[in-house]
């Protein structure tokens, strides 16, 4: 298919607005970009951007395809068939894709279905975002995420459980470095997987060319997984100067993930999230919110990613997340759609291939009504996204 988006305004990802651009998109990459005309054959389908904004493809670096946003996920996902969760998650891959999100890493499935969600993505035979996924996450007995993670203990065990995904096929291996909020009987705060777990993981990883990241909300814990390689930082809770230094000299992003917190706070025990969430997401709140404004004043890079399918933090909602960095991030709204194309993509290790609307570039490309830079409310509403292309091909929307 050969396209051409005509005479518009075009966020680049990367900090640029170009003003009556076209852009010509051919055999599922961007071909050419021009401001102020285009010569354009006859025969080759145009969009006018008139009044509209064309954006890099979203890409979402957090989510859980296999949890399903109710009050209490894990717990349900646990007692259902694992057909009923992949006919959810197949749902869940289509909204987000509505939603303008074209790319995902998912970090943490279950009972391999997030693998072949990724199989019948790539194959066509079901819509949804391209993904990336970790497979079982790894963690220590009883540890954060232990329902639908992979226990291993020691150096060795963690190493074993690291080849184990690989083997499978993960593209990501994905450590616990930490407790989290979701699972009873754990601190947020405290050090799960020690530094030498978790440099066995990563060393693993690594020796077979597959990205790394920590569930990390506690300070130590942050700092034993840097210090182990880890490639990115999620959550990020208890940030403080010295980790912020740490991030700075080795380049590490961070992924806050708001809309985690953000769902189980405002929804709250009243809603059916157990006690227990709730309490702990009130006790880290404020610390989270410091943690995310120290990084954005030092420099680190930050990248949008949901958490989506924890307790209300739906797919195909993806970009409130975008709205969140900046209501309570702090960033500007130039800076938030950079953290969910440009940034996100530097983390998934796609930067040569996506995240910005530049030639050579797949043509994975989104178009909204207005102007998010004035208004970034337009990105949560389903009916402003018009048109949503992916690899070239238009998956929602028409052609004028």
């Amino acid at each position: 298919m050969t396209v051409a988006f005509i005479d518009g305004r075009v966020i680049v990802g990367d900090g640029r607005i170009l003003d009556h651009a076209t852009v010509l998109v051919k055999d599922g990459k961007i071909q050419k970009i021009a401001q102020n005309g285009m010569n354009i054959p006859k025969d080759i389908q145009t969009i006018p951007l008139d009044g509209q904004t064309l954006l890099p493809g979203f890409i979402d670096a957090h989510i859980h395809i296999c949890l399903d946003g109710s009050p209490d996920p894990v717990a349900a996902g646990l007692t259902e068939p694992p057909t009923i969760t992949t006919l959810k998650a197949a749902e869940s891959a289509r909204r987000t894709l509505m939603a303008g999100v074209t790319t995902v890493r998912d970090m943490g499935g279950k009972d391999g279905i997030d693998f072949g969600l990724r199989q019948a993505i790539d194959s066509g035979l079901i819509p949804g975002p391209r993904m990336l996924i970790s497979g079982r996450l790894i963690c220590m007995t009883g540890g954060h995420g232990w329902q639908i993670g992979l226990e291993a203990n020691g150096p060795d065990e963690v190493r074993k459980a690291a080849r184990e995904q690989i083997k499978a096929g993960v593209d990501i291996v994905k450590l616990m470095a930490t407790g989290g909020v979701l699972t009873p009987a754990v601190e947020p705060g405290s050090e799960q997987l020690t530094e030498e777990e978790l440099r066995a993981g990563v060393e693993e990883a690594h020796k077979a060319g597959k990205k790394t990241a920590t569930h990390a909300m506690g300070t130590r814990g942050i700092q034993n997984a840097l210090r182990a390689g880890i490639d990115s930082i999620e959550h990020g809770v208890y940030l403080d100067d010295a980790t912020v230094s740490m991030m700075m000299e080795r380049n590490i992003p961070l992924i806050p993930t708001i809309s985690a917190l953000y769902n189980i706070e405002t929804k709250g025990i009243e809603a059916g999230i157990p006690a227990f969430a709730v309490e702990k997401t009130l006790k880290v709140k404020p610390f989270h919110l410091d943690s995310i404004r120290m990084a954005r004043e030092a420099g680190v890079l930050v990248a949008a990613g949901t958490d989506a399918g924890t307790p209300f933090n739906l797919h195909g909602e993806n970009l409130g997340e975008i709205k969140l960095l900046v209501d309570y991030g702090g960033f500007s709204p130039m800076a938030a759609i950079e953290a969910g194309t440009r940034v996100a993509a530097r983390v998934l290790g796609l930067e040569k291939e996506l995240g910005t609307v530049e030639e050579g570039k797949v043509a994975d490309l989104v178009l909204v009504e207005g102007n998010p830079l004035d208004n970034i409310d337009v990105l949560l509403n389903q009916e402003s996204i018009c048109l949503v292309m992916q690899g070239g091909k238009i998956v929602k929307g028409e052609i004028f």
